[in-house]
């Protein structure tokens, strides 16, 4: 093919599909736009900058959070364009029973809705909801004196084909058609009169398994579904209409509507680098009243709504910005939608790479209940182009966010590197757990706080010399994945979207040293983080002598990796382009430099000996990579860094190893190291 007829083909593909979302259609003469980028590109899917920011569930969808509101406006900065785009902004106060507000792009900053009462529009005088959208984010108006001190929390939709579309209509209290912009037929659709009273009609895919157009819910009622046709006149939804039937709560002569569509991707969602990502379910699941039961979505949620249908049940809510556990064992932090109520410890559901759990509850896994969910994408589906997006280090803040990132943090190494000091390891995805790299303990309790937008906080300890050293998981960079043990040979999903080069492996729930994975070393060796032994090698029992791919990882029968009643976390890791580097190198004795392909240098180093027993030696630019001496923190000591010596020093294109040095650069010595830009 040549470039001018490959060219027209993609021309003429944006004209079939014009949302950017393109199916594979070569059969009929039209390629699909991201194979086209991929050819273009010479066989390497582009990086996220190359890419239109509506491919990503980022640009679509935030949870976004308010601690400690001042009773003054808010600019929320999220990367949603709601100044030319439809969406909605939706508030709700956290720490006290209040309304949900949200608000609307149609129907203007200052007019709110709220989903637990059946209240027309109202006009909050620009002092509650948003008051003003904006081409990234728009400004909360939180300012009644009433939420001094409370923690809010903001969901924001933006329109996007195949995800979700707003739409407002007039009634005629005759059946009619709505046409919405969906592009796919709806999963869920709420319809909300606003120039009066009236209930939340709500219709979703899962409420019935043969015809759930023959139903109506309500989303300000924890009421069971029922049959009656004067809602959706008993016609399914299409990809371009949706039908209303006489129904004043839908479709009353003269009364103004507002209609939610959320779509429901089924293996054709065409979202992220790949262009073939789903990002929004919405789907139903039997209750078995047993244990966890496990929900596969084919991707890690970041926001479930779930309701029982066949019986009475809340609209209950959850998300990973506020808090949510990996196995569904412990209470999350629950909203729920039809209610005014503050949060609450309620939820018992968790999220794992492929989707999320129902534990053993009669309001999440009743007993031949029928329950609908909508499950939303965890962000972070495009590769980072920037370390600073990605990878945060910081000291301690007396005041607000004690440790600032500019990004939400999903894990955390925290310590105090001038004394004696036991360091802890910290992770979203087990918030309130800790671990600690130099000792092979359980996980054990610890009060820290994740959710926030800009950073994290280890409350109760203050002390100047604290640093964190922080990651933000991310497609081709860091992924993070919990899982429970079987005791037999098997893979393990995760979402690094590729393969990884390094991996961490702990035992949460008993005694039992860091495992540690490295492509240079090979699938049948180790090392161990909490120690300085130099590898193992020959061993089949750990990574079942199988090397990762984009999608899993293996494991053996070790109990350190896959104890039939333990349960384990994983931190994956690989090299970006001026992002990160995970390497390898042999000492020369002398001076050398570690290209990793950086352009102003690395601002963290791990190095580890692998030939010998060695510590693993933390530097940054915090403490200080410079021309000089270079403070050198152990990751397996409780000891205080050593200060004295000049092991490293700056370059642009990585790191300098100036001198012979045993740890670090010893002739003929064999090391790995972990850097970040």
């Amino acid at each position: 093919m040549t470039l001018r007829d490959f060219t027209a083909n993609v021309i003429s593909a944006s004209k079939v599909v014009p949302d950017g979302n393109f199916k594979n259609s070569k059969a009929s003469g039209v390629w699909d736009i991201n194979e086209a980028l991929d050819l273009i590109k010479g066989g390497n899917w582009p990086n996220a900058a190359n890419i239109d920011p509506s491919a990503f569930v980022d640009a679509l969808f935030s949870i976004d959070l308010i601690t400690g509101a001042t009773g003054t406006a808010r600019t929320i900065t999220n990367g949603i364009d709601l100044s030319n785009k439809k969406g909605v902004a939706w508030g709700k106060d956290r720490t006290a029973g209040d309304n949900h507000r949200l608000s609307t792009t149609l129907s203007g900053a200052g007019q709110t809705l709220d989903t637990a009462n059946t209240y027309a529009k109202f006009d909050n005088a620009g002092v509650q909801g948003a008051t003003q959208f904006n081409s990234n984010g728009f400004v909360s108006g939180m300012t009644d004196s009433y939420f001094n001190n409370h923690d809010i929390v903001y969901w924001t939709f933006r329109e996007q084909p195949k995800f979700f579309d707003l739409v407002q209509f007039t009634g005629t209290g005759s059946v009619q058609n709505i046409s919405h912009n969906l592009g796919s037929v709806p999963g869920m659709i709420w319809v909300k009169r606003t120039d009066s009273t009236g209930d939340w009609a709500a219709y979703h895919r899962g409420v019935d398994s043969s015809a759930p157009e023959d139903y109506i819910i309500f989303l300000n009622k924890d009421s069971s579904r029922s049959d009656s046709g004067s809602y959706w006149n008993d016609t399914a939804p299409t990809s371009s209409v949706f039908t209303v039937g006489t129904e004043s709560a839908v479709n009353a002569s003269g009364g103004t509507y507002l209609a939610f569509l959320f779509a429901h991707n089924n293996d054709d969602g065409g979202f992220g680098e790949p262009g073939n990502q789903d990002i929004i379910k919405c789907g139903s699941y039997t209750g078995n009243a047993g244990n966890p039961q496990v929900i596969d979505v084919g991707f890690e949620p970041q926001l479930l709504m779930v309701k029982a249908t066949s019986t009475t049940g809340e609209w209950q809510v959850v998300d990973n910005m506020r808090g949510v556990l990996p196995n569904g064992a412990y209470p999350c932090n629950n909203l729920y939608w039809n209610d005014t109520d503050a949060e609450t410890l309620a939820g018992s559901f968790g999220f794992f790479a492929n989707g999320f759990t129902a534990a053993q509850s009669s309001n999440t896994n009743g007993n031949g209940v029928n329950f609908i969910y909508m499950a939303i994408r965890r962000g972070g589906m495009q590769t980072p182009t920037a370390g600073t997006d990605v990878f945060a280090m910081d000291t301690y803040n007396s005041s607000g966010v004690e440790y600032i990132s500019n990004f939400p943090v999903d894990f955390v190494f925290w310590t105090n590197p001038t004394a004696e000091f036991y360091g802890e390891v910290y992770t979203r995805l087990t918030a309130g757990k800790r671990l600690q790299f130099m000792s092979n303990a359980a996980e054990g309790t610890r009060d820290t706080e994740f959710d926030h937008n800009e950073g994290f906080s280890r409350t109760n300890f203050a002390n100047s010399n604290l640093q964190a050293w922080m990651w933000k998981r991310a497609r081709g960079y860091f992924d993070v994945v919990a899982y429970s043990g079987t005791g037999s040979a098997r893979t393990v999903s995760h979402n690094l979207g590729a393969v990884p080069e390094m991996m961490w492996v702990k035992s949460r729930s008993s005694s039992d040293s860091w495992q540690v994975y490295h492509s240079a070393l090979g699938n049948e060796a180790y090392l161990q983080l909490n120690n300085n032994n130099a590898q193992v090698t020959g061993e089949a029992n750990r990574w079942n002598c199988t090397t990762p791919t984009a999608s899993v990882f293996s494991i053996g029968t070790s109990g350190s990796v896959n104890g039939g009643s333990d349960t384990y976390i994983a931190y994956l890791f690989a090299t970006v382009a001026n992002v990160s580097k995970v390497g390898s190198y042999t000492g020369n004795g002398g001076s050398q430099t570690i290209n990793c392909g950086f352009s102003s240098g690395a601002r963290f180093v791990l190095i580890k000996r692998t030939d010998q027993a060695a510590d693993w030696k933390v530097y940054d630019t915090v403490r200080g990579i410079v021309a000089g001496n270079d403070p050198e923190l152990a990751l397996n000591s409780i000891a205080a860094q050593v200060t004295g010596y000049d092991y490293i020093d700056p370059d642009s294109s990585g790191f300098i190893l100036p001198v012979d040095n045993f740890n670090t650069n010893a002739s003929g010595a064999s090391y790995i190291f972990y850097a970040i830009a």
